[in-house]
């Protein structure tokens, strides 16, 4: 087993969490915690570094917000000091884990995110359909609370088969233990650690899925995954053992209500996009909260571009059309469309 080279002095090391706070700071400089602790950076640098070395360190608490993105979702937000030793880890820690990772686990991750996946979805859909001319099926699964349920103690274990250095599993073990939804699980959604860790821990699954069950189209993103076949009942069959592993190994429940098993040809909701093997539409719930937002923002140029983005990678041309209708009275041409 290939393990992890760099020493707890290296991320601890001023240079490493210099190099963090440069990309900590990009987009955030006119925020006031950042601001605060920006006046005096290098006394700061140098009490987390003394900290850290010490082991004197302690996370703080998180403070608690909500947003709407778009279903309700509660946000524990760290302190900069904090978040700028998640960032010190995440890029010491990021480039060894990702390597160990499947080639199709999408999410969190350079060069992959969620247009990747469904621009795999398709390729997949083609392949097993034998472009179209066979009934491919999918099993689509979702993990119920995911990131809330998350098991501490499970994840150092994970974490420890690939990391011997007893001063970096200490760190790690205080940034995961600093939150805490009861009986020692559950991760953060504001950390950029949580990412990777939630990552690291259905690493697990993905080599059950790839290596015993052998499964050769499959797909994740976070806790949402699927598996694409031309046999229904191997589909089925494949349906207990999943479950069976999740909770026996990683104490994670499927939602049973969002398991589906549907053919390609009937569109599959996954991502924010109905997808079909040649084509993708957008969701009509997120066409709804799309048009909802641009009103909301009265047709900003910037909120309008940014949506223009996101339903590049389907099939809009009708939706630009309604969204230019809309957007007349701000003067956007066509072409921008």
């Amino acid at each position: 087993m290939i393990r992890f080279t760099h020493t707890y002095k290296d991320i601890i090391s001023l240079d490493n969490l210099l190099a963090a706070w440069k990309e900590f700071r990009n987009g955030k400089r006119s925020r006031k915690d950042v601001q605060v602790f920006e006046q005096d950076l290098m006394r700061n640098l140098f009490q987390l570094h003394e900290d850290l070395k010490t082991k004197k360190y302690e996370h703080s608490k998180y403070v608690e917000f909500k947003i709407s993105d778009p279903k309700p979702r509660i946000i524990h937000k760290a302190a900069v000091r904090d978040r700028l030793l998640h960032h010190a880890l995440h890029r010491m820690l990021y480039p060894f884990f990702d390597t160990k990772f499947i080639t199709d686990s999408y999410s969190c991750r350079i060069d992959k995110g969620s247009h990747e996946a469904l621009n795999k979805f398709r390729r997949f859909s083609f392949k097993v359909s034998k472009n179209n001319t066979k009934t491919a099926w999918i099993l689509k699964c979702d993990i119920k609370k995911f990131f809330a349920s998350i098991d501490h103690k499970i994840l150092i274990r994970i974490i420890k088969d690939s990391i011997s250095d007893k001063d970096i599993t200490w760190i790690l073990s205080e940034v995961i233990n600093s939150f805490n939804l009861g009986n020692n699980k559950g991760l953060p959604l504001g950390n950029l650690t949580s990412q990777l860790f939630a990552n690291i821990y259905m690493d697990r699954f993905d080599k059950f899925i790839k290596h015993t069950l052998k499964v050769k189209y499959y797909i994740r993103y976070a806790d949402d995954f699927i598996f694409i076949s031309e046999n229904k009942n191997e589909l089925m069959g494949m349906y207990p053992k999943i479950k069976d592993f999740l909770w026996q190994k990683l104490r994670l429940e499927l939602h049973g209500s969002k398991t589906l098993l549907k053919s390609v040809a009937s569109g599959i909701d996954f991502l924010g996009w109905v997808n079909f093997s040649d084509h993708r539409i957008l969701r009509t719930t997120t066409k709804k909260r799309m048009f909802r937002n641009i009103v909301f923002s009265n047709y900003d140029q910037k909120t309008i571009q940014s949506y223009l983005g996101l339903i590049s990678h389907g099939n809009t041309y009708k939706l630009r059309k309604e969204i230019f209708n809309q957007a007349k009275p701000t003067f956007l041409e066509w072409s921008e469309l």
